[in-house]
């Protein structure tokens, strides 16, 4: 499909590829819109807090296009896509999204919460990173099937207990502490759902369009191919989780962004790579360069968004969201550099 898209717009002329990107642009936020006021109007009816939300249903949503490509990635020969992107969006979801919607608004944390799907989320990076060392895979690093089995077994059992843990009295107390129950804000559960899937198939269709239809303009005005690949490519695929957080927390609905990317972070190691490695009769190979950069990284953003969510002001304040959009900033520009060596 990408290739497909590419073909048809690489012959356009650039004034037509400007103004492509400029109703991308737009459909991309109005997309978001509809995802972000869909999501929290969910919230309300089933009285379940905003990160929930965000860490189970906005996440699954922007999360699949990442799981569709790795998985046919793996099927067409092509398994080691699919590690690369979980570890790269994890980097870029934790460093970049989460740090820029800190610096541009409110991110406040649900204790509850982050106690639980927290947990979650650092404990199946350091999963990942120890399914990935050599001596766990017959002396070189690989991910076998049957252990994108057990992800996805995991990711089940995740799904299970988020759906769970919305019926406990600690949560529903906390949207009624925060006056979640409105009833006058309902609407059809369906059309509620059939609008946030909407939403999630604008953000995902107008990114799909919108970096392929930037990156050949880039190449057209001579920015060099390799700035491209280090930036505009590993931007879009985390762009929907981006866009999404961004318009959240400028609706004031920081809990959203946070609970998406913390769910995000989750799922692309247990959906995205758990069922890459599972279709893949080889397993996923993990590159040596893994080791020395992407691994150690994602642990180290991992653990300090853990230890900013833990702190006693609730939040996600706005020097903390510098200095994970710094480790990001750092991180590509180490990439960049190896890139060329």
């Amino acid at each position: 499909m990408d290739s497909f898209i590419f073909g048809c717009l690489d012959g356009l002329p650039t004034i037509v590829l400007l103004v492509i990107v400029a109703g991308m642009l737009f459909v991309l936020s109005k997309g978001a819109d509809i995802l972000v006021d869909q999501a929290v109007s969910l919230s309300v009816q089933w009285g379940v807090p905003k990160m929930v939300i965000g860490a189970t249903v906005v996440s699954l949503g922007t999360t699949l296009p990442e799981a569709t490509v790795s998985v046919l990635a793996a099927i067409n020969g092509n398994p080691d896509l699919a590690l690369g992107n979980a570890i790269g969006s994890i980097i870029a979801d934790t460093g970049l999204i989460i740090g820029l919607a800190a610096l541009i608004g409110k991110l406040p944390v649900d204790q509850v919460i982050v106690k639980r799907q927290g947990r979650i989320q650092i404990a199946a990076g350091f999963l990942l990173a120890i399914v990935c060392i050599p001596m766990f895979s017959q002396g070189q690093g690989n991910i076998s099937q049957w252990m994108g089995g057990v992800f996805v077994a995991l990711l089940i059992i995740y799904i299970y207990f988020s759906i769970r843990w919305t019926k406990t009295p600690d949560l529903k107390q906390a949207v009624l502490d925060a006056g979640g129950f409105d009833e006058g804000k309902k609407s059809p559960l369906i059309i509620q759902l059939l609008k946030l899937f909407g939403g999630v198939f604008l953000v995902i269709a107008s990114s799909k369009i919108l970096i392929p239809t930037v990156e050949i303009t880039a190449v057209r005005i001579g920015i060099p191919q390799s700035i491209i690949a280090a930036t505009l490519v590993a931007l879009g695929t985390s762009l929907p989780e981006l866009v999404t957080a961004i318009t959240a927390v400028r609706k004031g609905h920081g809990e959203l962004a946070v609970g998406n990317i913390v769910g995000a972070d989750i799922l692309n190691v247990l959906f995205v790579v758990g069922s890459a490695a599972a279709v893949t009769p080889g397993g996923l190979a993990v590159p040596v360069s893994f080791y020395k950069l992407q691994i150690p990284t994602m642990l180290i953003i991992l653990v300090i968004f853990r230890l900013f969510s833990r702190g006693k002001n609730e939040k996600i304040t706005k020097p903390e969201g510098l200095t994970l959009l710094l480790i990001y900033v750092v991180y590509i520009a180490l990439s960049y550099t190896w890139l060329r060596t």
